[in-house]
This record gives C-alpha cells, sequence and structure tokens, in this order.
C-alpha cells in the first residue's frame, strides 16, 4: 500500500496522483509558480509501473498531449513544448524512504548562509545538515527541498577528497529521519547512470522500486 504522505505529496505536487495505464498529462498551475529555489519546473513528470502523470502549465496541456503521439521524441521535444527550448530534461530515479537505514548521525543543522560552505546548499531557506572536519571545514551536506507539506526531496554533496567514508549515506539517513519527524515524506532523485548516487541511496534505505521522475529544469 502506498504510503498516505507519498500519495499526497504526489497528488499536491503534479495535481493529481494517482492515474491508471498510459501517460497522462495534467495541468497544474503550480508548474507556472517558482520552485522551492525561486526557479520553474515547467515540466515534472513521474512513472510508477505502466502508469505517468506528466504535469505541465495548464496552458501547456494541449501542445504536450500532441507530443504523445510521438512518443520516442517526448523528452527532446518537450522543452520547447512547456516555452522553455534552451532548458535541459532531467531524467531521474526516483525513490523515497519510510525506513532510513540505522546509521549513526554524523553532521549538524546550520543555517545555509555559515561561511566555508558550498554554493549549491545556500540556495537553500532552512537549515542544512553539514558534516565538518575537525578543523570546521566542510565535507558533505545535506539540503531539503521542500515541494510541499508532505513531500521533502534530499540533495547530498561530499567534496572528492572525503568520499568513501560513508559520510553520505549517514547524512542522507539522518535528514531522512527528521523529514519524517515533521509528518513529511523523504524523497530522493538521482540521475540514472549515476551509480555513485544509486548507492548512497540504497545504503541510506531509499531502495530503488523501479520508479522513474523526469521534467524540464532551468539551464
Amino acid at each position: 500500500m502506498l504510503d498516505r504522505r507519498l500519495h499526497l505529496h504526489l497528488a499536491t505536487w503534479l495535481g493529481q496522483w494517482p492515474a491508471g495505464p498510459g501517460r497522462h498529462v495534467v495541468g497544474s498551475a503550480r508548474r507556472a509558480r517558482p520552485a522551492w529555489d525561486g526557479r520553474l519546473r515547467p515540466a515534472i513528470a513521474v512513472t510508477a509501473g505502466a502508469s505517468t502523470v506528466l504535469s505541465v502549465p495548464p496552458d501547456r496541456v494541449a501542445a504536450v498531449r500532441d507530443l504523445l503521439r510521438r512518443p520516442d521524441q517526448l523528452l527532446r521535444a518537450l522543452p520547447a513544448a512547456v516555452g522553455h527550448p534552451d532548458w535541459v530534461i532531467h531524467d531521474d530515479v526516483f525513490r523515497w524512504s519510510v525506513a532510513p537505514a540505522p546509521l549513526p548521525d554524523v553532521g549538524e543543522w546550520i543555517a545555509p548562509s555559515t561561511v566555508g560552505l558550498p554554493s549549491w546548499l545556500r540556495l537553500f531557506d532552512q537549515d542544512v545538515l553539514v558534516a565538518r572536519d575537525d578543523r570546521g571545514r566542510y565535507l558533505a551536506g545535506v539540503g531539503i527541498k521542500r515541494h510541499d507539506r508532505h513531500g521533502h526531496e534530499l540533495a547530498v554533496g561530499t567534496v572528492p577528497a572525503a568520499r568513501g567514508r560513508g559520510l553520505a549515506r549517514r547524512l542522507v539517513a539522518q535528514a531522512a529521519r527528521r523529514v519524517l519527524d515533521d509528518g513529511a515524506i523523504p524523497t530522493y532523485l538521482h540521475d540514472r547512470g549515476n551509480a555513485a548516487s544509486a548507492r548512497v541511496a540504497e545504503a541510506a534505505g531509499f531502495p530503488d522500486r523501479g520508479w522513474r521522475s523526469y521534467g524540464v529544469y532551468p539551464s
């Protein structure tokens, strides 16, 4: 049975969930409003089994539905169909967890404006989870993309010199517990070819259930 928090997240984030077999294009005003980082995401899709819900701005529904007649061209043509021909497609594995791995905590929650953090962590508007060395230098961190009250996506990064120590998986599991404590479902997306990120997700308690998410993102 699908976790209720995940169901509510997908229904809110996409504008409809669930759906029957096939691809379903849904118009949602959320696609025309800034996302967690202040930038648009004019197309977001989630595929579960034989069903896909593709969420686009209401005024782009007809153009995107027309693309479904040529499914082999969908991803290549989708940016132009939603009005952003120069933007890029992300094609990801979509994971979530209701039981993060019982790994020991390794990070502390600090303000994203803290000196010494990488630029990608400074995009977040609430505390980020960071592991630092004994001299206070950044090693790895997790930010939480709060898409809606029901679903929070985790993003993780580790400096090259600190990789291989298990920091990322411990941070992801720690952050996932925080999200669950807040009443939301933690999600984790990564490129389908990113084996390192897949290993982190598996070790942190985010199994690959065969789900996929793709969408149009700013360049």
